[in-house]
């Protein structure tokens, strides 16, 4: 009979376990039935942390989230401009870097108040600078959604990076859109190079807080 410890079950590891998984089946091959063979317990003691696959996604979002801001500090030298811009880059980079990784966090509840800190000290930058609190919480929320959808967008054609969904070749699409030579056209700039995509709708979006709230 071995007599190694098992790492004990709780949460955390189950979301870690979780997590792990996801890059390899996917959101919709992610079950609780694959997690606790992983873990090597029953399914059912899952269940003493997780009431359903809902919960789980929770828990999994915050871990995404805790892993994220680990060790990283904002610059307290940062303008509002640069903080947003920093933060949605970095959320797009964690995102990245699991499979369906958009929508596990899209919907999600954090489920403790690892983000307080972070939104806080956001919202204090952006208060100080000029914005009242309403336009403060949605010049933030505006350029999460942002991150958000685009990635979810983006996993869509490139699940992992450098893996492309089939369909989505853009010489492809101009040849079969020919007799729409505009939209034929537009597929380099919808469906290639998703960095310089991102970072020129992110702009797009901090300009235009900065012009509706006439703030620099």
């Amino acid at each position: 009979m071995s007599t190694e410890r098992r790492a004990p079950l709780d949460r955390r590891r189950v979301a870690g376990t979780a997590l792990k998984l996801l890059n390899e089946a996917g959101l919709d091959g992610l079950t609780l039935r694959a997690i606790a063979k992983e873990l090597n317990v029953k399914a059912p003691a899952l269940y003493w942390h997780f009431k359903d696959k809902q919960a789980l996604l929770d828990e999994m979002a915050t871990e995404m989230f805790r892993r994220m801001t680990d060790g990283i500090e904002s610059d307290p030298d940062d303008s509002w401009q640069e903080r947003l811009l920093r933060a949605n880059r970095v959320l797009r980079r964690t995102l990245l870097s699991y499979r369906d990784g958009a929508k596990v966090f899209s919907g999600t509840r954090f489920t403790g108040l690892e983000h307080a800190e972070q939104q806080e000290a956001n919202l204090r930058l952006l208060t100080s600078a000029g914005l009242t609190l309403t336009q403060a919480a949605r010049a933030l929320q505006t350029t999460f959604l942002y991150t958000l959808g685009f990635v979810a967008e983006e996993q869509g054609v490139e699940p992992m990076p450098g893996e492309r969904r089939e369909g989505f070749d853009v010489e492809a699409r101009a040849r079969l859109m020919a007799g729409h030579p505009l939209a034929a056209e537009a597929g380099a700039a919808l469906f290639g190079d998703y960095d310089e995509h991102f970072e020129e709708g992110l702009a797009l979006i901090v300009a235009g807080i900065e012009s509706r709230y006439g703030t620099n």
